[in-house]
């Protein structure tokens, strides 16, 4: 299928190949070479921690944040981390479970609950820390120090333009009668 794009085609249903700037050379893209990094270094850290606790990679990623942000929603780690809302809704159950998280109300604001690293997570945090950072040591040993400020900035600078660009490559609803001009339903009667 190489050279031919999924979702491209003609009206009689074939498909077409795909101008070639069209076409994404994945070892080229940024965002799938970010993905691709970004998982090979989660799984690598992951087996140093997976089957001495019993931890998955979102477990742990909610015990790093809560234990630098103590005191967010479940919601607010999703947002901090970009985490999917349901993976960590999943993480933060079996952690409270596992009695490695606490969940209270908030003082603040009764309706919402905070949750905060128990002992035990304190302590899980404790073992696994070192070892991502004598991860992170090795890893970035293949670049000079100069490299290292220089992919710093690079990170915040794309960080910062992912997050202003967030939402602007969203696809309208196409839906007809949903904000596309077309309404088959007909004008709404007025009631």
């Amino acid at each position: 299928m190489s050279g031919y794009t999924a979702g491209k085609s003609n009206p009689a249903g074939q498909r077409v190949k795909p101008h070639e700037q069209d076409a994404i050379d994945l070892e080229r893209f940024l965002p799938y070479r970010l993905s691709v990094l970004s998982n090979l270094v989660s799984s690598t850290i992951a087996d140093a921690y997976q089957r001495r606790f019993d931890l998955t990679i979102p477990e742990w990623r909610v015990i790093a944040v809560l234990s630098r942000h103590p005191g967010l929603s479940a919601a607010e780690v999703a947002e901090l981390t970009r985490m999917d809302a349901v993976a960590v809704s999943r993480a933060v159950a079996r952690l409270l479970r596992a009695g490695r998280l606490l969940r209270a109300v908030s003082p603040a604001d009764r309706r919402r609950s905070v949750l905060r690293v128990s002992r035990a997570g304190a302590a899980v945090y404790r073992s696994v820390a070192p070892l991502a950072l004598g991860y992170e040591r090795e890893l970035l040993a293949a670049l000079a120090g100069s490299e290292r400020a220089v992919l710093a900035r690079a990170l915040d600078a794309l960080t910062a333009r992912a997050q202003s660009l967030a939402g602007s490559l969203k696809a309208p609803d196409a839906r007809p009668g949903r904000g596309d001009g077309d309404n088959r339903r007909g004008p709404r009667r007025r009631r």
